[in-house]
């Protein structure tokens, strides 16, 4: 059987390495807010080509945090209108939902998957005060477009980039394009963690203090609270993790690029609708997504010929028995994604031959 994702196949290189950080991590006393987060955040942030990194309990605090952030600066107001993807992750809706602002769905492109510049547009009115810009599946927006669009119309544009670590559009890397981003280092993501664990980007020292200070209840100093804050930290232990396989994130990213390559030139069956992929370092892969009108006997077969496959995301959120205040809502290009998407292996440690049995069942099918 080839699983989906095999999480000990791809930390095991990691071994001795993680044990040593683990050792290092008892011996010295400090777990919470110590210097393997200071060293993730800064190495993080130069990463990114950011001016902070702010490291947080996971990825839907990193959005929260940020919203609430901008309320406090004075750059949002509680009630104001959010656009974001109808077709993303459930977390996107509740974020802003959290920070007490009103999420509003954008139908979004069939062939990225991701908001355009038209549909931004069009959903835009005088109530929009920000862009939840989503890079959806590892692939980096049409951001140029939607940047110039957000300084034009004064709205502040947030980055979900819980799917692209290390993407580069136009010379600028995930958590660089917009205002802010926010990161999850879940374990299963291209950068992923041994447990929850998130961080924020941004170019903005204003935010990022406030950030700094909400992710810690509120205080910037130990029993003094400037803010009503939440307990969001993260562990120094995953820091240092993550500090660890940071140093080959590139690397890791190109070879999901090249196994992402072999799929859009040798799956050649005509059932089978195949991503956008422009051959830019703007997509790292976290997920390879194809499209069927028979989604459920695909994933049948593939599973009978030892392959194993997931769906991102079986339900749009408008559709999520949570999210009642929007079932009247139709969006026809998010409903047919979430109906017909289905996600294949691919990650750094396939082997040759298990890349070429998935190209030849799928061909098959």
């Amino acid at each position: 059987m080839i699983p989906y994702l095999d999480l000990h196949k791809i930390n095991k290189p990691y071994d001795a390495a993680f044990l040593e950080a683990t050792q290092n991590f008892l011996n010295s006393g400090r777990y919470i807010l110590g210097e393997k987060l200071s060293d993730f955040e800064r190495d993080f942030a130069h990463f990114c080509e950011t001016k902070h990194s702010i490291g947080v309990g996971n990825g839907l605090d990193a959005l929260v945090l940020i919203f609430k952030a901008y309320i406090l600066k004075g750059d949002l107001k509680e009630g104001d209108e959010i656009l974001v993807s109808a077709n993303t992750y459930i977390a996107c809706i509740l974020a802003i939902q959290n920070a007490g602002l009103k999420p509003i769905l954008v139908d979004t492109n069939l062939d990225t998957y991701n908001l355009s510049i038209e549909n931004i547009k069009k959903a835009t009115t005088q109530y929009t005060k920000g862009i939840l810009m989503v890079h959806l599946y590892g692939q980096i927006t049409d951001a140029d477009e939607i940047v110039t669009f957000s300084k034009e119309m004064g709205l502040i544009l947030v980055e979900d980039a819980a799917q692209a670590h290390g993407a580069i559009s136009h010379k600028k890397r995930a958590g660089n394009i917009g205002n802010a981003a926010g990161f999850s280092f879940y374990p299963g993501k291209n950068l992923g963690a041994l447990g929850d664990a998130g961080a924020i980007t941004t170019n903005d020292s204003a935010l990022a203090e406030i950030i700094r200070a909400l992710r810690n209840y509120g205080s910037e100093m130990k029993y003094y609270n400037l803010y009503k804050g939440i307990n969001s930290r993260l562990d120094d232990i995953q820091a240092a993790f993550l500090s660890i396989k940071l140093k080959d994130l590139d690397f890791d990213n190109d070879k999901r690029r090249g196994i992402a390559k072999r799929y859009l030139k040798e799956i050649v069956n005509p059932k089978v609708k195949l991503p956008f992929y422009d051959g830019s370092e703007n997509h790292v892969f976290h997920v390879f997504t194809l499209r069927l009108e028979d989604r459920e006997n695909f994933q049948l077969f593939m599973l009978k010929n030892g392959i194993q496959t997931l769906i991102h995301y079986p339900v749009a959120p408008h559709k999520q028995e949570a999210m009642s205040e929007f079932h009247h809502l139709i969006f026809p290009v998010s409903e047919q994604i979430h109906n017909q998407i289905v996600s294949i292996p691919l990650h750094p440690m396939l082997t040759n031959e298990e890349i070429a049995k998935i190209i030849e069942v799928v061909n098959s099918y």
